[in-house]
């Protein structure tokens, strides 16, 4: 029998990735600031061609959600390209207000030479206790573990990781696999990137790619290139929370964020079982699930064994 969960580290919701409308986002925040999640991450973390928002709207939402009890933490781009980008991240980290995600190294450089406190996101190559310990002397006060990352590599750093470092792990949602300077939705409309009309809007949830034998496998994403499947780790937390994980993100899809967010809730209160939370999950997904690299396996395997 599936032993329920019975402490759940705390539950943060990550950025966005897809390109939604204004409207969109605001009713989305206004459900995410009722639900439970504990930490919210805002920002733009894909392609700032996507203009929907600027840094003071990001910053209203975040005082919006402040007010009702979350910690907010505003994530910066994973991939810098040019002088506006950097900029604008200099803006970011500045900002005076909230603490910041860094997704590239030039926003960890940034923020270390203000001296204060930041959170390493998982496309910063954190892959051993001696970068977390550079890290961590450099001002790092949370690290999200990078998708392709083993519970053998978390296990081993984790056990000699620095004092007052928390550490977060996604739980739920399609992996960032890539970056590229190239975006592939706008070529699959045949448009130039520097004059995409902001077509990855169309796709709320990516843009599925399928092989010739009509299987999913990718979705694209503008600039980013995603897993077709949805990472799903709800049967391995109480793991988790053993290793001494503090907290696990799940990150927003287009449709049913708030059942994801309320299942985990579940998980955590102890009111769901770890076999059933699976179950609900997979209902929610745009494709399908995996969960092989937490096994040390193919990232796309989803028949690994839940450690319950």
């Amino acid at each position: 029998m599936t032993r329920v969960v019975p402490t759940l580290p705390r539950l943060t919701l990550g950025p966005v990735q897809y390109h939604w409308p204004r409207e969109r986002l605001e009713a989305f925040y206004a459900e995410v600031a009722a639900g439970p999640a504990e930490v919210v991450y805002l920002g733009e973390s894909v392609c700032s061609k996507r203009r929907a928002l600027r840094l003071d709207d990001w910053l209203a939402f975040g005082e919006q959600l402040a007010e009702a009890g979350k910690e907010v933490v505003l994530s910066s781009l994973a991939l810098i390209e040019a002088e506006s980008e950097l900029k604008a991240l200099r803006r970011l980290c500045a900002n005076g207000k909230f603490r910041v995600e860094a997704n590239d190294i030039g926003a960890v450089r940034l923020l270390a030479e203000q001296g204060v406190p930041f959170v390493a996101g998982p496309a910063v190559n954190i892959y051993n206790q001696h970068t977390l310990a550079l890290l961590a002397h450099k001002g790092l006060s949370r690290w999200v573990m990078p998708f392709e990352l083993s519970r053998s590599t978390l296990a081993e750093i984790l056990a000699d990781a620095p004092e007052g470092v928390e550490t977060e792990v996604t739980v739920y949602g399609r992996i960032p696999l890539a970056w590229s300077a190239r975006c592939f939705t706008a070529r699959h409309h045949n448009l130039p990137k520097d004059a995409c009309d902001e077509v990855c809007e169309r796709y709320p949830d990516g843009l599925l790619v399928r092989t010739r034998e009509e299987e999913p496998f990718l979705a694209f994403n503008g600039i980013q290139t995603q897993s077709a499947q949805t990472y799903a780790l709800a049967g391995e937390i109480a793991d988790m929370a053993g290793l001494g994980v503090d907290l696990v993100r799940i990150y927003p899809q287009a449709e049913g964020t708030d059942a994801v967010l309320a299942t985990f809730a579940g998980l955590r209160d102890g009111q769901l079982a770890a076999d059933a939370a699976q179950v609900a999950l997979e209902q929610r997904m745009p494709v399908g699930p995996c969960r092989g690299y937490w096994y040390g396996e193919p990232g796309i395997a989803a028949d690994t064994k839940v450690v319950s």
